[in-house]
């Protein structure tokens, strides 16, 4: 097993280094980057604006006609007709774009091997320090929306499988059907428009993790003010999510349960409960408990961003989704870099997890 780890650990490598290239050579060579951004925001706001930001580029305005704004010049950046070349060149020098796009890479990516992310092109603050202030609340939406669609999922599936055919599996396929087939974001507005106060009631908060007097509260209200503003987005992501796992789950136990070793258990006399959670369970669970901690990557890093946006909730997917409509390079690039390689190591993690539940299994024999 060791030998496994080891030579899956070294496939991180090149694959985490192929993640970063395509998506480096995609974005940095798309049209919209950080200098067009900054020259869009002159156009619109003026010369007030054109020279309080060149003076924070580390410039100095031109006198004489403007600031340099009179001046023509041909430039590769649209709409900066009419920009003082050198006021380009000084952006250019700040965001690192004198330098050619394999030397930038190299650059990027040696700073990232020692977790130097660098600093937000607009929020002038490390990128270390947004993602740590935005975690808590993904990692709370991930969290319990991961143990609430497991808790939910399994006992569901298991259920299904055994009433196979009946009447309680058709209903509940029907629920099923529908969580599967509507966006969890949907289910986030319905609940907002009868829970939160926009058409009916108003039993839970619109916005936010908790309330603004939370750090006033005494312990046990701060942990139920905590909820109450959970409620309405797990709940929505819940709905969503549950779906497939339910189905992997009657899936799993319908295989199990017409294998030949489980017609043996019973004809030894096993009660149906005795051979459903002491010989097929084990069995049919290896698939979906091993795959908890992609599950849980998945939930947290890209399930979040809508539910985020409309319950005004400012975690990691609102982040992400404000640095992309940005081109805040640092912030894209680090989130990237960093949430890959977890979310690869997580991968290892969950291989581990079949030998955990099932030791059966050999990766040894395995080539990687």
């Amino acid at each position: 097993m060791l030998a496994y780890i080891i030579r899956r650990l070294l496939l991180i490598i090149p694959t985490l280094l192929a993640i970063m290239v395509i998506n480096f050579a995609i974005i940095q060579t798309a049209p919209g980057g950080p200098i067009e951004q900054i020259i869009a925001n002159l156009t619109g706001e003026g010369a007030a604006a054109t020279e309080r930001i060149a003076r924070g580029a580390g410039g100095e305005v031109r006198s004489g006609d403007g600031g340099g704004l009179g001046a023509a010049a041909q430039s590769q950046y649209r709409g900066a007709q009419g920009l003082d070349p050198e006021f380009i060149a000084q952006l250019e020098k700040q965001f690192g774009f004198d330098k050619p796009l394999w030397q930038r890479f190299i650059d990027m990516m040696g700073n990232y091997i020692v977790f130097d992310f660098g600093e937000s092109y607009f929020r002038n603050r490390s990128v270390v320090d947004l993602v740590l202030e935005k975690m808590p609340v993904s990692i709370s939406l991930g969290l319990w929306t991961t143990l609430l669609v497991y808790l939910i999922s399994i006992p569901l599936g298991i259920a299904k499988a055994v009433r196979d055919g009946s009447g309680f599996d058709v209903w509940t396929s029907v629920l099923v059907v529908i969580g599967n087939a509507v966006p969890a974001f949907l289910f986030a507005v319905l609940l907002l428009v009868v829970f939160a106060g926009g058409s009916y009631v108003q039993w839970f908060p619109l916005r936010g993790l908790v309330s603004d007097n939370w750090a006033a509260l005494p312990w046990p209200e701060r942990i139920l003010d905590y909820f109450w503003h959970l409620a309405l987005p797990v709940t929505a992501m819940v709905i969503g999510g549950f779906a497939t796992l339910t189905m992997l789950t009657k899936n799993s136990f319908l295989d199990q349960i017409h294998q030949q070793y489980v017609l043996t258990a019973r004809a030894k006399g096993l009660s149906e409960r005795r051979v459903l959670y002491g010989h097929v369970f084990r069995n049919a669970m290896l698939i979906v408990i091993a795959g908890f901690p992609s599950a849980f990557v998945g939930i947290l890093f890209t399930g979040t961003v809508f539910i985020e946006i409309i319950f005004s909730l400012d975690g990691l997917g609102l982040l992400g989704f404000e640095a992309a409509f940005a081109r805040d390079y640092p912030l894209m690039f680090g989130t990237l870099y960093f949430f890959s390689l977890v979310g690869l190591v997580l991968n290892l993690v969950g291989d581990i997890m079949y030998t955990v539940v099932d030791p059966r299994i050999d990766f040894e024999s395995r080539q990687v």
